[in-house]
């Protein structure tokens, strides 16, 4: 029988702290039993263990989810009081040398061998976590390990508070509709019922992504652009409006101290080659290696697109500022291609697009998605159930796609639920959430996707489908659970490549007013436009990547190392010129409070593997129903049970070509 239980998200937050600490009272009372067993097994000492990190599991991500999506006083009061019992119990398990001799135990016995590649890769994972918990570190250097842990869980989710509150604080409040020339519609739309909202006349403008973008990008006024890239690139600083109150700059020392110190206790050179023990990549001079021989080949290419758009854009003013390019761009793209993002975006109703998503998936893996009704945190939020081709419920997804003022930047997927088999034989199915932050619909006009908004739709239900469609059926390897960290963009940076296949775009498109759909002349016009600027988009992922790498790598303790560091990279990297002011790192959520640390560079060592695989479906079709069966069954089913490297070679028959990544932005 398969389980697809739904947690509850009507919390108490005030007895949040206590109910967790009984659990985990009550798991350790578990754990002492389980660790008196002489001759562990799969049965009487694995499965218990896994049923102990599912309770926890199951309990905390409704949380830590609340907490990201509609973050107030009381659940933050109550998330940063969980996070220290968390931290406590997760390092007392790392170092539990009983624990650890269970599992070796059973790693040495005659069993292991019979057991199958999931089974074996659980116990391996886990033997690697003890090591990297302290598992071989005296008395007082775990306790030193263990409080570092807890202070790095604290500072990471201080970071991300900071980011959340600056960008609260500040709001533009424009009387003027000249000041506004050029903004979409939808935007204008939306800052005017924002305002009225606070009772206010005129327009309300804020720091949320969707806001920052369309000014920056659309915005006739120079003097407003500048206004908020100042704002945008300054929040949670030294600088800024609010400098003060939100600064990140002590807290960004203090993480890469801890993490600089856990690495020495580790006996690691740096921090960076302990957080490369589990990833595809071997050594941190390997990954910078990867991302310079990059450098090397796109910075010529992105010199000259900026040439080229400081040309263009010297028609009608003298110096190209930062807070220029998007617009500008814009306007290159326009005049190049005769593409028009506000126009295309009339054509992306988003429930259209969602729709338009579920088809391809269908035509692909077979899978089919229904909505449901279930409770949630907010009435903008949609759940799906899913089904594969024999009509069985396999798992489930929460879509929760607008911005809101309470709810973090940026777009993720995250798991609820992992699936795993119960110890009477069922399988508990898995959840997952899928977060996005779109503008939202008007009094006039449905909620309108921009293709790049498109695209990270399909980005995150990249990550949905691996976590979804595994057949994995034990917790800590199935869906994206122990999946390398450069290799967990794979799925879904491969799926953003039929956003832009010309049958795809006719599901997804139905402009919002007549119901056609994109005419194969657009299509083709947003086609040849896909490589627009490729070169500026990619040196500035490589700009952060190894900004992130020698940061890890080179660590010192003087005040001005993140930003010095920070100014070196982008001296020999970058190709636009950035005021002294920005303070990009103090925002750098990925890399301060996500699991980018050491790791930025994920998103382009997986991409090379994406675009490899893509290339086979270009070549025999894109809705190659036999193709779309394999990767489901060698890529996506698999988990974290098998190497990605090794899964890659079963799906392609040959290992991936570097050179794949550079084609398909017609860089090569």
């Amino acid at each position: 029988m398969k389980n697809l239980t739904v947690p509850n998200f009507n919390l108490n937050y005030k007895s949040l702290a206590t109910d967790l600490e009984n659990l985990l009272n009550e798991n350790r009372k578990k754990i002492i039993k389980l660790s008196t067993i002489t001759k562990p097994t799969w049965m009487n000492f694995i499965m218990p263990m896994e049923e102990l990190s599912d309770a926890v599991n199951r309990f905390w991500a409704p949380i830590s989810h609340l907490n990201s999506v509609i973050n107030n006083p009381d659940l933050r009061t109550a998330y940063n009081a969980c996070l220290p019992l968390l931290s406590d119990y997760s390092t007392e398990i790392g170092q539990n040398k009983s624990l650890f001799s269970a599992y070796q135990k059973i790693k040495d016995s005659s069993d292991f061998k019979n057991f199958n590649y999931a089974q074996q890769a659980t116990i391996n994972y886990a033997l690697r976590d003890f090591h990297l918990s302290g598992i071989a570190l005296n008395d007082e250097q775990q306790q030193r390990y263990k409080l570092l842990n807890t202070e790095l869980n604290k500072l990471s989710a201080k970071f991300s508070e900071n980011i959340l509150d600056a960008s609260k604080q500040w709001q533009k409040h424009i009387k003027d509709e000249k000041k506004l020339s050029g903004l979409p519609k939808q935007r204008l739309q939306i800052a005017a019922e924002a305002a009225a909202k606070q009772k206010l006349s005129g327009w309300l403008l804020t720091l949320d992504y969707p806001c920052y973008h369309d000014v920056i990008t659309f915005a006739d006024n120079p003097t407003l652009r500048e206004e908020f890239y100042h704002a945008f690139n300054t929040r949670a600083s030294d600088q800024g409006s609010h400098a003060t109150s939100y600064d990140n700059s002590s807290i960004m020392q203090q993480i890469l101290a801890h993490r600089n110190e856990i690495a020495d206790l580790l006996k690691f050179e740096n921090y960076a080659e302990l957080s490369l023990q589990a990833k595809m990549a071997s050594s941190p001079q390997q990954v910078i290696e990867f991302l310079e021989n990059i450098v090397e080949k796109v910075k010529p290419k992105a010199k000259l697109a900026l040439e080229n758009l400081q040309n263009f854009a010297q028609k009608s003013k003298q110096y190209l500022y930062p807070w220029d390019i998007a617009y500008y761009s814009e306007k290159l793209r326009q005049q190049n291609y005769a593409v028009n993002t506000e126009e295309i975006r009339a054509y992306f109703p988003i429930e259209h697009v969602i729709r338009g998503l579920f088809t391809i998936v269908n035509r692909l893996y077979g899978i089919k998605l229904k909505h449901v009704a279930y409770e949630s945190w907010h009435t903008d939020v949609a759940f799906y159930e899913i089904y594969d081709e024999s009509n069985q419920l396999i798992g489930g997804v929460y879509f929760d796609l607008y911005a809101r003022p309470d709810k973090r930047s940026g777009a993720w997927m995250d798991e609820l639920v992992g699936r795993r088999k119960l110890a009477n034989g069922d399988i508990q199915l898995p959840i997952a959430l899928l977060n996005c932050n779109f503008a939202t619909a008007t009094r006039t006009e449905p909620a309108l996707l921009t293709h790049e908004d498109v695209i990270t739709l399909f980005h995150e239900f990249g990550h949905c489908l691996q976590h979804l469609l595994t057949e994995i059926d034990y917790l800590d390897v199935s869906g994206i659970n122990n999946v390398p960290w450069d290799a967990v963009e794979f799925p879904s940076q491969f799926f953003e490549a039929w956003c832009w296949d010309q049958e795809s775009l006719h599901m997804l498109s139905s402009h919002y007013k007549t119901e056609e759909p994109l005419s194969d002349e657009l299509i083709e016009k947003l086609i040849a436009a896909k490589n627009f600027q490729a070169a500026l988009f990619l040196i500035r992922q490589l700009e952060f990547a190894l900004f992130d790498m020698h940061l890890h790598v080179d660590y010192n303790e003087q005040t001005s190392y993140v930003q010095d560091t920070l100014h070196t990279i982008r001296q020999r990297v970058a190709v636009i010129p950035i005021p002294d002011y920005n303070r990009f790192a103090h925002s750098f959520s990925h890399i301060f409070a996500g699991g980018y640390a050491a790791g930025y560079y994920s998103y382009l060592w997986a991409e090379v593997l994406a675009r490899d695989a893509f290339s086979i479906f270009k070549e025999q079709g894109i809705f190659n129903q036999q193709l779309g069966k394999k990767f489901k069954q060698i890529i996506l089913a698999q988990g974290g049970a098998q190497p990605p490297d090794q899964l890659f070679i079963q799906f392609m028959h040959r290992p991936p070509d570097d050179n794949a990544l550079l084609a398909y932005y017609g860089l090569h």
